[in-house]
């Protein structure tokens, strides 16, 4: 691995071109994995990768990863929806997101299993995007079933900047950051703000500032660093809507239902990171509040003050991890032995559901205080059976605890604990010096909402109701390959995954709740090509077949469980300071309902970008959803009821329309 600079990263991985200013052009997907990568489908995006991707809203990031699908249902300030692997994973359930070695997803959140909210991301100190998908890999727990994503920030910049933004539908953004040496360190602040109306009837109103004060001292592998992040953001939501309201003209394709729904966020967060040679630590502290008021039915459950309803969560985590390498040599075998164990606390002070009209609070639902705790060990060895033949064998043992103390109904208080071993096993055989195959079997789980796990009564009707597991396991199998060239890498997987429970969407209750037990198998290819210095082209697809098992026939189709993805893209240096990127990305129909007669349409867009250089000045101009389309961002299918409509409701698709064209113009000037 090479550390090398470019004119905003001081220090990143990265490649061999170089520029007069002697910084390194840096593509992470260049990097070779051959000899390092345990399966076919982990690799490392670095900043170049992404510089010059014109990113509609910052949860995108994630879609760097092969296969991955960010969408949204709701206001920007919201958490994105993501889809992978035949997955609609909400927000977040089995896609385990960390920043900076500290976990992203939410347990027992207010919302959604999982929540994960990259909001409070800056993306120009993003400095490189690891990723791995399916349960094989022991240094990761909770929610990684699907897939695994990490995202470092940059310890310091080669020169301090300023950049402003502004677009179609009242778009504007300010970014201020720089790094200057103290105390034989290195201090990096950055200001982020941003406002947007958005395209929606209803003025989105967003208002959202981003903080990140960093101080870095030492090496790579010699050093420690401590970043402190602040995020807050306000925002009006125009929510999926029913498609009836479009066609009747009740609405326009842009319009809302309920005019008083969007949320709050604050999110404050601590953390620290040491490099010991062989041993690595991470710590971390986190401060949150969250407000989100939603109506997804509209009058179907109140016909005279409506299904309106707010979801609070208000909490404090705590945590860490640590690390340590141990090569050794047994017989004439190298063996890399890693061991480490991890430990998590959610103090959540506040966590409900409440009934709200015209966006106030009317009446409480179900309040509870929740302590959930978790501990873990692991260890992973890899051998060097021959000098082209590597076996590695991985076991991964957690234990949770929580305790619920329903603040509304005494009896769905509870305590409890529960455990998982997790075996993992890879092999990887250099076939040639250019080409290495996988195989890949592992064990992994998601935890449910411990407010599940307690439950005795439904606080809406009264009715018992049956508890469900806090842990819920998952098995995966992978097959891959690998070719690397100078400029020219691809990979292919195939892998089966197998869940005990689903998480899906209910439209009614706007939420998520387990469901059966899952299969998924399919297969995913990516590419990364650099026929000449000037031009830059990368896609990656992916097919799934998933299906709910053991249930009645006719009845096992996944909602939202998207078949196919692809994406797609050129980046272009066209000399004299010019660069531009030209970027696709397409998902495909999905079932809507069990029996699968009730589907989506696909998704197609296309993202233009453009970008003049020169010396301190850098000018971009984006162009989101350059061709119009007037697909949907996602799209569910459930009864909602509109006023004068039959008491039942109406079954109905309901879309959140993805944004139509913009045009976004930035300009950046490095101090």
């Amino acid at each position: 691995m090479i550390v090398a600079t470019n004119p905003v990263h001081a220090q990143i991985a990265g490649s061999e071109t170089t520029s007069s200013d002697r910084d390194i052009i840096v593509y992470g997907r260049a990097l070779a994995q051959i000899g390092i990568a345990t399966s076919g489908s982990q690799g490392v995006v670095g900043y170049k990768d992404f510089e010059d991707k014109p990113l509609s809203r910052v949860g995108e990031l994630v879609e760097n990863v092969p296969g991955v699908i960010a969408t949204q249902h709701s206001g920007t300030g919201k958490a994105n929806q993501y889809f992978l692997r035949g997955f609609n994973l909400d927000h977040g359930t089995d896609f385990a997101g960390f920043v900076d070695g500290a976990p992203v997803n939410f347990r027992t959140h207010g919302h959604g299993q999982g929540y994960l909210d990259l909001n409070f991301l800056i993306p120009e100190l993003v400095e490189r995007i690891d990723y791995r998908k399916g349960p094989y890999f022991a240094d990761v727990g909770d929610f990684s079933a699907a897939g695994t994503v990490k995202f470092t920030t940059v310890d310091r910049l080669a020169r301090p900047m300023v950049e402003v933004t502004g677009g179609s539908y009242g778009y504007y953004r300010a970014l201020a950051a720089g790094s200057s040496t103290l105390a034989g360190g290195d201090l990096l602040v950055a200001l982020d703000g941003t406002r947007s109306n958005g395209p929606w009837d209803l003025n989105e109103d967003l208002r959202k500032v981003n903080g990140l004060v960093k101080y870095s001292r030492g090496t790579v592998d010699h050093g420690w660093n401590l970043g402190l992040t602040g995020y807050h953001a306000t925002w009006n939501a125009t929510d999926q809507v029913p498609e009836r309201a479009i066609a009747s003209g009740l609405i326009g394709r842009f319009g809302n239902i309920d005019p008083a729904l969007g949320g709050r966020t604050i999110r404050i967060g601590l953390t620290g990171n040491a490099h010991l040679g062989a041993t690595d630590i991470n710590l971390y502290g986190l401060y949150y509040r969250f407000l989100l008021t939603s109506n997804f039915t509209y009058f179907l459950n109140d016909p005279v003050n409506g299904d309106e309803f707010q979801q609070r969560d208000q909490r404090g985590q705590f945590g860490g991890s640590i690390r340590h390498s141990i090569p050794v040599t047994i017989g004439a075998m190298p063996v890399a032995f890693t061991v480490g164990g991890e430990g998590r606390w959610d103090h959540i002070g506040k966590i409900g559901l409440y009934n709200s009209i015209a966006g106030r609070t009317s009446g409480t639902v179900r309040q509870d205080k929740v302590d959930e705790y978790s501990g873990a060990v692991y260890a992973e060895g890899t051998a060097s059976l021959t000098d082209r033949i590597r076996l590695t064998l991985g076991l991964r043992g957690d234990l949770y605890g929580y305790d619920v103390r329903a603040q509304t109904i005494a009896a769905n208080s509870g305590k409890g604990s529960d455990g998982i071993l997790s075996p993992k096993a890879a092999l990887a055989w250099r076939a040639t010096d250019h080409l290495e195959l996988y195989a890949n079997y592992g064990k992994a789980f998601h935890s449910n909402d411990v407010r599940g796990a307690s439950i005795r009564v439904d606080p809406v009707t009264g009715d018992p109701v049956d508890r469900v597991p806090v842990l819920v396991k998952a098995r995966g199998y992978e097959v891959g390959a690998r070719a690397e060239f100078r400029r020219f890498t691809v990979s292919l997987v195939g892998y089966h995954l197998s869940l005990g429970s689903e998480l899906v969407f209910v439209g009614d209750g706007g939420t998520t709740e387990p469901n059966d037990a899952t299969r998924r198998y399919g297969a995913e290819a990516t590419l990364f090509w650099r026929p000449t210095e000037w031009l830059t082209l990368d896609a990656s697809g992916a097919v799934t077949h998933a299906r709910f098992h053991d249930v009645a026939p006719g009845k096992t189709r996944i909602p939202n469980s998207v078949d196919e993805v692809v994406s797609a893209g050129a980046a272009l240096d066209l000399g004299h300071g010019v660069t531009g990127s030209l970027r696709v990305r397409h998902f495909g129909a999905a079932p809507l309902i069990e029996d699968g007669s009730v589907r989506s349409n696909p998704t197609t867009l296309v993202n233009l970008g453009t970008y003049y250089t020169a010396g301190r000045v850098k000018i971009g101009v984006d162009v989101l959803n350059l061709f119009d389309a007037r697909d949907a961002d996602i799209t569910y299918f459930y009864a909602s009821r509109l006023q004068g409509e039959p008491a039942g409701g109406v079954e109905d698709r309901h879309i959140h329309p993805v944004e139509p064209r913009q045009l976004r113009v930035s300009m950046r000037y490095s101090l």
